[in-house]
């Protein structure tokens, strides 16, 4: 075989396996986002009432993050995935409604691995008693139109 086409056989080899590197490449971030099966447990739901420590307002999901008192009297911090903002924000759901100090209601499911003080919220109750789909699987989410214009008309988060 002559230089020239050992050297064309190299590039043929080498032009389809870069094409295979870059799509994995691409194709990683899609796998690693995922679906609420793998890791919350259907299966284990809990209700978490504390005040807002700290929000993340950030895609793919926000994070709410809520101080609990127990029963003994010690506190512990949960994590609360929630819906993105986007979707949020189009249930009338805004970033200045989840101030930190803010006391909140959230019902939701646990991670699988019960270790963790990690959630994923339904709903959020606020104490004038007010609710908002904070589930983060799925479009199309219920609310009411007739409350979330009824919140507006308040002035309410």
């Amino acid at each position: 075989m002559s230089r020239q086409k050992r050297i064309f056989a190299r590039k043929g080899f080498l032009i389809p396996a870069g094409v295979v590197l870059v799509a994995a490449g691409v194709a990683a971030p899609l796998v690693a986002h995922h679906a609420f099966g793998a890791e919350f447990d259907r299966n284990a739901p809990v209700r978490l009432q504390g005040r807002i420590v700290k929000l993340e307002w950030v895609n793919p999901h926000t994070w709410i993050h809520l101080e609990i008192d127990n029963e003994d009297g010690s506190t512990e911090v949960w994590a609360v995935e929630g819906g993105t903002p986007n979707v949020l924000l189009r249930r009338g759901l805004r970033r200045d409604c989840l101030q930190p100090g803010t006391e909140i209601i959230v019902d939701g499911y646990q991670a699988k691995d019960h270790s963790l003080n990690r959630a994923n919220g339904r709903d959020v109750t606020f104490t004038d008693g007010s609710k908002i789909f904070l589930g983060s699987s799925g479009t199309g989410a219920p609310y009411e139109e007739e409350l979330l214009k009824a919140r507006r008309e308040q002035g309410r988060c």
